[in-house]
């Protein structure tokens, strides 16, 4: 990957269990949580008995260079080298998303093999250290116990809070305190507790063999208690069954070997397809968005039906988000629809609950890891939802265009059916005030509300279409039809009052030469129903290249933030491969160049490449479109 990660994914699991460095080169600066917590995570090499550091800082240790660094979607190669050895460190997190098994398993990999420069180099060992701000919210925020753990074949220690109170409280910029973190080495192995100060570490420390790869694994036990959804508590799904962490460690080792070729399958197609689709520079962000995405959940399970529970990460902590599942759908369409249905069963349950009081879509189901209603709007004093807080356009269409992809992607529309009166009233929402929206907020709420916002009443347009394909896929002539009808109309509609005199299109129908990105018409394009011929999408698209600034196109026309998602949505409307890659580069270059080391924002400034708001959220699934559509797997035959 040519790219310079703007943070470099390590143990990636899910909201909880992650661990990023700030630096390209892995030993610069201390380890981070994606919240920017500091995670005390460190590695160290002993050459005859001297230690190097290569993982994580360490002021009072000298370092081993880093001299190469290579990342793709599920690996992070590092190589380091002195005049004594050659190190080469893998980290491996197998987010598999066909195997639910593994792909949930908290046990992320650590591989680690070396070759002499020097023949009178003697023995060689790796010690990895973990710290007690793997298991607290803060770093001795709290007293922990440490024990060795026996498994067999296999060396391991744990720590944790002296006090476990599961799933005790939710929030943003907040990590967990209840559980164990793990480390484990296959084979013998010295595990150690040490405190420095007050911070307590425990460790493991192997002997390599030249040329002979030495395993590690991080792992972290949430002791079953994953989500409480709606006052009961969940597990993850790899423990539903009770397996104990000691078996999945068990079993992440015995299964290593088999489930690395896999991994670099997955990641070897997953480049060559996305830069089929749209080059390299596309290639290396949606391999780097893989790991974030998936990160960013929890997939639990509640009477054995599967629940994939979002966490909204850095703008609020809400959870099972409409909005934020919405864009993050492309890269689930593509791999596995299951997961999405995992998305939206919360935002169903919750809608038929006495709590949901309005006619249109919920925006949320929680705070993680608490999914017990939704918290955005909540006026804390009443226990009331505020109206001018709620997304009713936004939701709505955002609910349907997902049920209407997954329908698609499945071949029928089984598990709309199940929702199907629901979907039908949000659908006359849209209908009935989607083609002029009121002032209210949608999707991109942090621009503030807006009336007449012609992307919003995009939206409500493909979500009418969206339904008409529900219904056509269930048989129904008839509903598909008439929905059909309404869609065309409105679309039509849309063209002659959004329209400015150069062609282009408007942010709200009462704004004349304003522009804004129209993302929510791709589906039109991806489903190939036609609601709005070729040279719509050609004048939109003309006109977008004039507006571009050097990390890409604002969001619109009011200032120059743009989102990383709704861009790339945008330039999968474009017509050629050389016009869509006219929009990557600058959101290539904003990677790349951006002074901020954090997991990949999706909010940022196109003058100055700062990030504004919002850290390692799903919605990079959003990139992930691209792909989808070169696929073909949804359109409407």
């Amino acid at each position: 990957m040519k790219l310079r990660a703007p943070s470099v994914p390590i143990f990636t699991v899910d909201p909880y269990f992650s661990v990023w460095s700030p630096s390209e080169t892995v030993n610069f600066k201390e380890l981070q949580h994606w919240t920017g917590a500091n995670n005390d995570v460190h590695g160290v090499v002993l050459i005859d008995g001297e230690p190097f550091s290569f993982l994580g800082y360490d002021r009072n240790m000298k370092k081993i260079p880093q001299v190469s660094i290579d990342i793709d979607a599920l690996f992070t190669r590092c190589v380091f080298e002195n005049e004594k050895i050659r190190l080469n460190v893998n980290f491996m997190t197998p987010l598999l998303p066909c195997d639910l098994d593994v792909f949930t398993r908290p046990v992320s990999y650590m591989g680690v093999t070396y070759e002499k420069n020097d023949a009178s180099v003697g023995s060689v060992s790796v010690k990895l250290l973990i710290g007690d701000s793997l298991c607290l919210n803060r770093r001795a925020e709290k007293p922990t116990v440490t024990s060795e753990v026996k498994i067999d074949g296999i060396s391991a220690i744990k720590i944790g809070n002296e006090q476990q109170l599961p799933l005790n409280r939710s929030g943003d910029d907040l990590r967990i305190d209840w559980g164990y973190a793990y480390i484990a080495a296959l084979g013998s192995a010295r595990c150690e507790t040490t405190k420095v100060l007050w911070i307590k570490h425990i460790s493991i420390e192997a002997e390599l063999t030249p040329e002979k790869e030495q395993l590690f694994m991080v792992a972290y036990d949430d002791l079953g208690a994953s989500i409480n959804y709606f006052g009961k508590t969940l597990p993850s799904y790899w423990n539903k069954d009770g397996k104990t962490i000691e078996e999945a460690i068990k079993e992440a080792a015995d299964g290593y070997d088999a489930i690395k070729g896999r991994c670099e399958e997955f990641a070897r197609d997953l480049w060559q397809r996305a830069e089929s689709a749209g080059g390299e520079r596309y290639a290396e962000l949606v391999s780097l968005a893989y790991r974030q995405v998936v990160a960013a959940h929890k997939l639990v399970v509640n009477d054995g039906e599967l629940l994939y529970i979002s966490k909204e990460c850095f703008s609020n902590g809400c959870a099972a988000t409409v909005d934020v599942s919405y864009p993050s759908i492309p890269m689930y369409l593509f791999y596995n629809t299951e997961l999405i249905k995992g998305m939206l069963r919360p935002v169903y349950k919750f809608a038929a609950t006495d709590a949901w009081t309005y006619d249109f879509a919920p925006h949320d189901v929680g705070q993680y890891p608490l999914v017990t209603g939704q918290v955005y709007g909540l006026d804390r004093a009443t226990g009331n939802l505020r109206f001018e807080s709620q997304m009713p356009v936004e939701e709505c269409g955002n609910m349907i265009i997902m049920e209407a992809n997954v329908a698609i992607a499945d071949g029928n529309a089984d598990f709309a059916r199940e929702h199907i009166d629901v979907l039908k009233g949000w659908c006359e929402y849209l209908i009935k005030y989607g083609d002029d929206p009121e002032n209210q907020l949608c999707t991109d709420d942090f621009a503030g509300h807006l009336a007449h916002n012609c992307n919003l009443s995009l939206k409500a347009i493909v979500g009418i279409m969206g339904m008409s394909i529900i219904y056509k896929l269930l048989g129904d002539t008839e509903n598909a039809e008439k929905y059909e009808k309404i869609a065309r109309e409105k679309a039509k509609g849309w063209c002659d009052r959004a329209k400015n005199a150069d062609g282009s299109y408007r942010l709200a129908f009462d704004k004349d030469g304003s522009y804004s990105m129209k993302y929510n018409m791709v589906w039109d394009k991806i489903w190939g129903t036609r609601l709005f011929d070729d040279a719509v999408y050609k004048a939109e698209i003309d006109s977008n290249f004039s507006r571009f600034n050097s990390y890409g196109m604002p969001l619109d026309s009011r200032c120059d933030q743009t989102k990383s998602d709704w861009l790339v949505w945008t330039a999968t409307m474009a017509d050629t491969r050389e016009d869509f890659e006219r929009f990557i580069m600058p959101l290539w270059r904003f990677y790349n160049e951006t002074p901020d080391r954090i997991p990949m924002s999706d909010w940022y400034d196109t003058v100055s490449g700062c990030y504004i708001g919002f850290i390692h959220r799903t919605v990079q699934g959003g990139l992930f479109i691209k792909m989808l559509d070169e696929s073909k797997k949804l359109k409407i035959k």
